[in-house]
């Protein structure tokens, strides 16, 4: 069977029931087509030895084939250069259809050919919606709210930005248009509090962590929350004093549309209220603390700098909690609008607890949980800061009367208590704890239930099987571990089964 040849336009020659896109993709897919250039050239460096051992192979060859000419074998075409081809072999196809419609034969490969020149058809149609979702895509992107609220220069240079940190990362690029955005922000006077300028300055610094960069990143966020900070204060002292706003602290004024433009090409829900200093001052310091929230995250987990992080988090726990007091004792403010959330104060005093957890003062981590709980409004993340609060029970300190906020929250019996009769009610309440997250992780069905739920519930059992072991009852212990073990596995909750397996063998040593 002779084999058919590939006209410079794609169609097929010499084999009338050949499909000329299967024929091509069959000789891409062999390595036989051989102008499909690489997109990078790679140059082969020998040694002087393997030069020479080179050319005695070729020798040895030219004398075995003296009548043949030296043709090296085909190269494998690499597999980034595929999609590149089968879009060269489709527009091929496409030419070489139209050509034949055009000249009448259409109806021709139709008859002779009906599944191939189908499939051709089908396989074009694909590529036209891969490339219409993929146009469609970019413009969604690059192109919505969150650029078209930038001036055009600096939504330009953001697009590149992103463009190299996520889709073709490059970091020395990145980080030119990351520094040329913000320097286009001070040429066009844009405001440096609005959520726009400080969104850039948090985007690099998300950007920053993620390359590995975290003393960088921490430089970021530290100046601009030294900024909301300065801000703040300086607002206040002037509303101490009783003085004039200076025109550095108050919002910018909205430039006002043409007066050509219609009225009807404003759109009402796009219309938004000037900005007053007070709410102007509960946004930035709503960010700032945030800002420490993150900060101390970064100095915790990255740097190793526990005491840093424990300085962020008790100015913002302080912060919060002291501007909710403000309001409920002065009122709101004209145009002041709404605090942080529950769930944002929730997560601040939780932060803060696992850092006093961390320094063993489970006596001060306590009240914090207690109070996150209260502010908590997901079940699953309750059972999670029950087992929290279980954790500290276990391990709290026996201290003198009068000097634990628990012992006054468990009733005078506990608070004149002797220390043996303190750690048990201490293990009494951690059981109590423990087991109310386990029923709380077990309540929610259907969409409510979360992973959460699961690892609450795994971890739960962990911590009853720790206390059981701290009351002395060893085979109650071993038997919630090995529990807590395998449902671990079967949760994949690897952090669930190093924990039980620690305990067992804690336990196996105590024995």
């Amino acid at each position: 069977m002779s084999l058919a040849r590939v006209s410079a336009s794609g169609s097929l020659r010499g084999s009338p029931s050949g499909s000329p896109l299967l024929l091509r993709l069959e000789l891409i897919r062999r390595g036989q087509i051989h102008n499909a250039r690489p997109l990078v050239a790679h140059r082969s460096v020998t040694s002087p030895q393997c030069r020479s051992l080179q050319t005695t192979s070729r020798t040895l060859v030219d004398k075995n084939n003296t009548n043949k000419k030296f043709s090296p074998q085909p190269q494998p075409v690499p597999l980034s250069q595929i999609p590149r081809l089968i879009l060269g072999a489709a527009m091929e196809n496409l030419r070489g259809l139209k050509r034949n419609f055009r000249n009448g034969t259409f109806k021709t490969m139709l008859r002779q050919n009906p599944e191939e020149l189908v499939f051709a058809l089908v396989l074009l149609a694909a590529l036209a919606v891969v490339m219409v979702y993929i146009i469609r895509l970019y413009f969604t992107y690059f192109y919505s709210e969150q650029f078209t609220k930038y001036p055009p220069p600096i939504a330009k240079t953001l697009r590149r930005a992103l463009y190299y940190s996520n889709y073709n990362p490059d970091q020395q690029m990145a980080l030119k248009y990351w520094k040329q955005a913000l320097e286009l922000c001070d040429e066009l006077h844009l405001d440096t509090f609005s959520d726009e300028v400080m969104g850039i300055k948090i985007e690099l610094a998300a950007w920053l962590e993620k390359i590995g960069s975290y003393d960088n990143a921490v430089k970021v966020l530290e100046n601009l929350s030294g900024d909301c900070k300065r801000w703040v204060d300086l607002m206040e002292k002037s509303v101490k004093e009783g003085g004039k706003i200076p025109p550095s602290l108050l919002p910018p004024v909205v430039p006002q549309e043409p007066a050509g433009q219609s009225a009807a090409a404003k759109e009402p829900e796009q219309e938004e209220t000037p900005e007053t200093i007070w709410g102007r001052r509960t946004r930035i310091l709503g960010k700032a603390v945030g800002i420490n929230v993150k900060l101390a995250n970064l100095y915790s987990f990255y740097l190793a700098k526990p005491e840093e992080a424990h300085e962020r988090l008790i100015w913002a726990v302080e912060t919060a909690l002291n501007e909710l007091r403000r309001r409920t004792v002065e009122g709101l403010k004209e145009g002041e609008g709404k605090w942080m959330s529950s769930e944002e104060i929730g997560g601040a005093l939780e932060s803060l607890g696992h850092s006093y957890e961390a320094k063993s003062q489970f006596h001060l981590a306590l009240p914090l949980f207690f109070q996150a709980l209260r502010l908590s409004q997901h079940q699953c993340h309750s059972a999670t800061i029950m087992n929290n609060i279980a954790i500290c029970f276990a391990q709290h300190p026996i201290m003198p009367a009068g000097q634990s906020q628990v012992d006054t929250l468990m009733g005078d019996e506990v608070a004149s208590a002797t220390p043996a009769q303190k750690r048990t009610a201490y293990l009494e309440a951690a059981k109590r704890w423990a087991n109310n997250a386990r029923q709380h992780a077990n309540e929610p069905k259907g969409d409510d239930r979360t992973p959460e739920c699961d690892q609450a519930c795994a971890t739960s059992l962990c911590n009853l099987a720790s206390i059981a072991r701290l009351t002395g009852n060893v085979t109650e212990a071993r038997r919630l571990f090995e529990k807590a073990i395998e449902m671990s596995r079967r949760l994949e909750f690897e952090e669930g089964v190093t924990q039980a397996e620690e305990g067992l063998r804690a336990l196996s040593t105590s024995s």
